[in-house]
C-alpha cells in the first residue's frame, strides 16, 4: 500500500489534497481500490450539487461489488473527473493521481486522519 504525505484520509479510504485555494480534491486510496479489485463503473455527482461530509457522494462499481464513497467534506462540487467515464480503472492504475471530484465553499470536514494515523488505521483493519 502506498501512501501520499500531502493528503488527509478518512476512515471509510477516501483522501482529501488541499489545493490552497479554498479547494479540496477528493480520492479513493491505495487501500480502496486494491479492496476493491477491477473497476468497472463510477457514478459520480455533478458540478452545482452539494455533498455533505460522511455522507454518499456517488458510487464505485468493481467486478467484486458496489461500493458508495463518502464525502470527506460538506461543500459544493465545482469539477467531476470526466475521464472516469470512459476509464473508471484509472483508479486501480494511479489511486493518488486519479481524483474523482474538485469541492469549494466546504463548510465541514469528516474526521480525518494524516498518513501516520491513517497506516496505523490500515495495519489495524
Amino acid at each position: 500500500m502506498t501512501l501520499q504525505n500531502d493528503r488527509k484520509y478518512t476512515s471509510s479510504h477516501e483522501w482529501l489534497l488541499d489545493l490552497g485555494n479554498g479547494s479540496y480534491r477528493v480520492g479513493l486510496s491505495d487501500f480502496a481500490q486494491s479492496s476493491l479489485g477491477d473497476i468497472v463503473f463510477i457514478d459520480l455527482p455533478h458540478p452545482g450539487d452539494k455533498i455533505t461530509a460522511e455522507a454518499s457522494l456517488g458510487d464505485v462499481e468493481s467486478v467484486k461489488a458496489v461500493s458508495e464513497v463518502l464525502s470527506p467534506v460538506t461543500g459544493t462540487v465545482i469539477a467531476t473527473n470526466e475521464d472516469l467515464s470512459s476509464a473508471p480503472e484509472s483508479i486501480n492504475a494511479d489511486p493518488y493521481g486519479t481524483w474523482l471530484v474538485e469541492v469549494n465553499n466546504v463548510t465541514a470536514f469528516a474526521e480525518l486522519m494524516d498518513v501516520s494515523a491513517y497506516e496505523t488505521f490500515c495495519a489495524n483493519a
